[in-house]
């Protein structure tokens, strides 16, 4: 919404007369002489038009305005005293800094405004005042208006930064958009350290005082400005500054690797310790693997987060499995009841979700080791097995080359197909397709009957690749990659560029639909 509080910028009513005095014009007659100065008030008096051009203009003017301003260092630097103060009536200060003071104030009210046009109606608007608030940035950088702790944040003008994040992260209105505009700035180092250090605050503060409660729009908010961060690997490519020191770089906290990892995973850490709404952890988990963890000094510090992820169930379970993946195989997480949770995850759903590709191609990785026992190995065939009844043609091609490539890689497995007495009459199957436990589910005692039944399916690829288990097995493994991503709609487009042979038939010509000389005659086929 376009901001309605109204500001006393305008000592007089003089909006009429200048109505059509472009801002532009304005800005350059206060930059050409003092006498002018006054003018200010029309330019910060346009940011509140009701027109978007008009605001947009006077965004403009401002930048250059302000900008300007800093560096002829005419704007008062320090804490700066309240205009009604009676130092500065009385006239104990000399006209120049009285000149420096009146501008620093217009300064803060053109800053307030542009931090609530970052809410206004129109995109273009919000996008003029963001760019507007990063020039400010850069300027304050270079000259700046506010006492700086030197000796930690240098000169940078952190309070800015720490502004604009406050309302990008909006509880009320969805700002991915704009903040998709903000992640260029995201690529200077300096920023990006400050901007991380923001959103940790203000995360904080937030959740704090709603005392934990979901909030969608704000947790969406916070999750596109994470997602959006992306940290260098080597120390040497920490050379992109949008303020440059010339006194200790090398001591200031922006220069250091170690301090951005330091501050990007306190960051995420403070954003997942609060309930995130369902969608929102499927986003998560969805970079967690590879836009997360590698940039972590401790990535152990999410356990705690993937493990009760992991024991939700359904898609947010099967997504957990890629950061448990690197957690397991890199950080030597333990994991006590690993494969009894993937046991359970294979339910009828899973050839069915979006992410089947990824979770089979980590199951196939986690079920690699030759070292597992047979028996666990025998309840994921089977679990496969029984499952690949129902399963689609698309998911039953990556199906039984899996089932295969397991059979291949345990040979205690092959009695599954080789069971003396399990072929002549039908028996109870001692495989319990319920049982959470996979050693307790009975699958070694069982036989892959599934498959010799998937030899009669209706699709020919499916009945193909089912009948291989007739045959001896060789020990070179099936690549499943290759299916792992096929869809139906390429099984039928494959079918149908298929060139079928021609096949002699002699069959008699119908004429009718139904036979005899009434029926014959009404129902005529010619």
């Amino acid at each position: 919404m376009a901001p309605t509080k109204r500001r006393n910028v305008s000592l007089l009513t003089t909006r009429e007369k200048r109505a059509k005095v472009d801002a532009g014009v304005m800005v350059e007659e206060l930059l050409e002489s003092r006498r002018n100065s006054n003018r200010v008030y029309d330019v910060l008096e346009r940011l509140q038009s009701e027109s978007e051009q008009d605001v947009i203009g006077a965004v403009d003017g401002c930048a250059k305005l302000f900008t300007t301003l800093m560096e002829r260092g005419e704007i008062y630097v320090g804490k700066v005293p309240a205009e009604e103060e009676e130092e500065v009536m009385k006239g104990d200060i000399s006209a120049e800094e009285k000149y420096r003071i009146f501008l620093r104030h217009r300064y803060s009210s053109c800053v307030e405004i542009l931090l609530e046009l970052l809410n206004h109606q129109m995109y273009s608007v919000r996008e003029s005042a963001l760019c507007c608030l990063m020039k400010f940035t850069a300027a304050e950088g270079r000259h700046p208006v506010q006492d700086v702790d030197v000796s930690e944040h240098h000169s940078f003008p952190r309070h800015l930064i720490k502004a604009v994040v406050d309302q990008l992260l909006s509880l009320s209105s969805e700002n991915s958009l704009l903040i998709s505009r903000f992640q260029e700035f995201l690529d200077i180092d300096d920023v990006r350290f400050y901007v991380m250090s923001s959103v940790r605050e203000n995360v904080g503060h937030v959740m704090d005082q709603n005392k934990g409660t979901v909030l969608p729009v704000y947790q969406n908010n916070v999750f596109s400005l994470l997602s959006s961060i992306s940290l260098p690997t080597q120390q040497s490519e920490l050379r992109t500054f949008m303020v440059q020191q010339d006194v200790k770089h090398e001591d200031w906290k922006c220069a250091k690797l170690h301090e951005h990892r330091r501050v990007f995973e306190r960051m995420w850490l403070g954003f997942l310790k609060h309930q995130l709404p369902v969608s929102l952890y499927k986003k998560v988990l969805l970079i967690l693997h590879d836009g997360v963890l590698p940039h972590m000094s401790k990535p152990t510090l999410m356990i705690d987060f993937l493990t009760a992820a992991y024991d939700v169930g359904g898609a947010i379970s099967l997504l957990a499995l890629n950061g448990l993946f690197i957690l397991i195989h890199q950080h030597n997480l333990d994991y006590p009841d690993f494969y009894q949770k993937l046991y359970n995850l294979l339910e009828p759903s899973v050839f069915h979700v979006k992410y089947r590709a990824r979770f089979f191609h980590l199951a196939n990785i986690f079920l690699s080791s030759s070292h597992l026992p047979g028996y666990l190995v025998a309840a994921f065939i089977k679990r496969l097995a029984r499952l690949a009844l129902t399963a689609p043609p698309p998911a039953l091609l990556m199906v039984l080359p899996f089932i295969y490539n397991l059979i291949r890689r345990h040979p205690s497995c092959r009695v599954l197909i080789h069971r003396p007495g399990s072929e002549p009459d039908p028996v109870e199957d001692p495989y319990v397709m319920h049982e959470e436990e996979p050693g307790q589910c009975g699958a070694l005692d069982s036989s892959l009957w599934e498959v010799k039944t998937l030899q009669r399916h209706f699709h020919p690829d499916v009945s193909k690749v089912s009948q291989l288990i007739n045959t001896q097995l060789s020990e070179q493994e099936d690549d499943i990659d290759e299916t792992l991503q096929t869809s139906t709609y390429e099984l039928m487009d494959r079918d149908l560029k298929t060139e079928l042979k021609t096949v002699p038939l002699e069959f008699e010509m119908a004429s009718s639909l139904l036979k005899g000389d009434v029926l014959g005659r009404h129902f005529s086929l010619s």
